[in-house]
């Protein structure tokens, strides 16, 4: 095994990684604040960080020493796909050093008709020494992946695809399943928001984990509690 790939596995191998991300109008927006956001996450105990953007991520290395999974969410007006979908966007994640790119690997067509096969043949051959991680939405796509040669699959993209988005997140049956019969490390991602939801996915048998909103979107997070307690019509006593 390659010695950066290894020493990947090594350090994520039962932890947490924390996805650092805000969109431009998300309340946290801007790459000082996910430097210092991974740096409170790293602080916490995280294992590693994910990122988006170029800005942010170079942000992000200057504060903490953790490796960085790597995307670029980007639209085509042709496609559905938008995690690091084209070769611009690997080509930058590659050229500012993150450990391993991370890149939609779901069934839908890539922009430009590309399939998801004539794509990763062109990336792994560009990069033959980066690492690679599938966001995968089902079974047959994450088996795919493996198949393919992506160094790690994730589930990051179950819900959110056409054919997935009535699933329950976190998926515990599809990471057992693919912890069993998947033969590269299988990352738990998407709809874990609880310690207990975290420990139960290592147990079945994840590589390792991301946690997003669930850590880093205070808005979010404040709506959750809100909703738990509905406000009381009634007037102060006396």
């Amino acid at each position: 095994m390659d010695q950066a790939k290894k020493r990947f596995l090594d350090q994520v191998k039962g932890g947490l990684i924390v996805s650092c991300q805000a969109l431009e109008g998300e309340p946290l927006h801007g790459s000082f604040i996910m430097s210092r956001m991974a740096r409170a996450a790293m602080m916490g105990g995280a294992v590693g960080i994910r990122a988006n953007t170029v800005e942010d991520i170079a942000e992000i290395k200057k504060e903490v020493s953790l490796p960085v999974i790597g995307i670029i969410k980007q639209e085509y007006p042709d496609s559905q796909v938008y995690i690091s979908p084209t070769i611009k966007e690997i080509s930058a994640l590659a050229e500012c050093g993150v450990s391993v790119i991370a890149t939609d690997a779901t069934r839908r067509t890539r922009p430009g008709g590309r399939t998801l096969e004539e794509f990763f043949s062109e990336i792994r051959r560009i990069y033959p020494r980066q690492l690679f991680m599938a966001d995968c939405s089902d079974y047959q796509e994450a088996m795919a992946a493996a198949e393919m040669g992506f160094d790690l699959v994730g589930t990051t993209l179950r819900g959110y695809t056409e054919y997935t988005r009535e699933a329950a997140l976190p998926d515990m049956d599809l990471i057992r399943r693919l912890a069993r019969d998947c033969k590269k490390p299988v990352v738990a991602e998407g709809g874990i928001q609880t310690p207990e939801q975290l420990k139960a996915v290592l147990e079945a048998g994840a590589w390792t984990a991301v946690i997003g909103g669930a850590i880093t979107r205070p808005a979010e997070i404040t709506k959750r509690f809100v909703a738990a307690v509905p406000r009381q019509l009634s007037s102060f006593p006396g």
